[in-house]
């Protein structure tokens, strides 16, 4: 039976959503999205000292590689819309040595608690998919909003270019009928950070099980 239209999308939805799947996100998704996931962190090529953000972190991997990157002088703080999420990640901080030095909290990304400016860096996989597309505007000023000038943003995501597959067929019809399952949509990630004022420093198109997956970094100009 399809999932109604009048039941998604809300906040409370996707917490609910990812709260139930978080015991056996790894086993599922993890496992597909890890090398990707590795690829975008790769782009965004963290440094000793950096002040970065990590939005929608889930179980905490990307969350602890950050905290690795940037050293004892840097800081990494992350935030996600699931409790039970926000636990794990923070037993996976505490339990690899780098607690001291990661800020966790769940909240609501469409008004992020922090000061303008604050970060030299954000990361976020396949999260800005979840957004629905009235939100994404918002929420992408948000990101810019707290991004230092000539701060960079890299986004993993599903996308909506490359190859349309039979596969991406199937995921398509499964995400209209299974909203709250299938929460992810195919976007143009590129395109959405240009509108919202970015600069594309670095894009490119990977793929799994015939799915096509965006890796973008953007900047935020030096002068706004």
């Amino acid at each position: 039976m399809r999932e109604s239209p009048m039941d998604i999308r809300t906040k409370d939805h996707i917490s609910e959503n990812y709260n139930r799947i978080s015991k056996w996100y790894d086993a599922v998704a993890g496992r597909n999205e890890s090398q990707l996931r590795k690829a975008g962190l790769i782009q965004l090529d963290a440094t000793h000292g950096e002040t970065i953000l990590e939005i929608g972190f889930g179980t905490g991997h990307s969350i602890v590689e950050i905290a690795q990157a940037v050293g004892v002088s840097g800081k990494v703080y992350g935030i996600d819309v699931s409790d039970r999420m926000l636990e794990l990640a923070q037993a996976r901080a505490a339990a690899t040595g780098h607690g001291n030095r990661i800020i966790l909290s769940c909240g609501n990304a469409l008004i992020l608690p922090y000061a303008d400016n604050s970060f030299d860096a954000l990361f976020m996989s396949f999260t800005l998919e979840v957004f629905e597309e009235e939100q994404v505007t918002a929420f992408l000023h948000q990101c810019k909003r707290v991004i230092r000038p000539d701060g960079r943003i890299c986004v993993v995501a599903m996308s909506a270019r490359g190859r349309h597959t039979i596969m991406m067929k199937v995921y398509e019809w499964a995400h209209r009928a299974f909203p709250n399952t299938i929460d992810c949509r195919p976007i143009d990630a590129e395109q959405l950070l240009l509108n919202a004022g970015f600069r594309t420093i670095k894009q490119y198109i990977s793929s799994f099980w015939g799915l096509s997956v965006e890796i973008v970094e953007s900047r935020k100009p030096a002068h706004v």
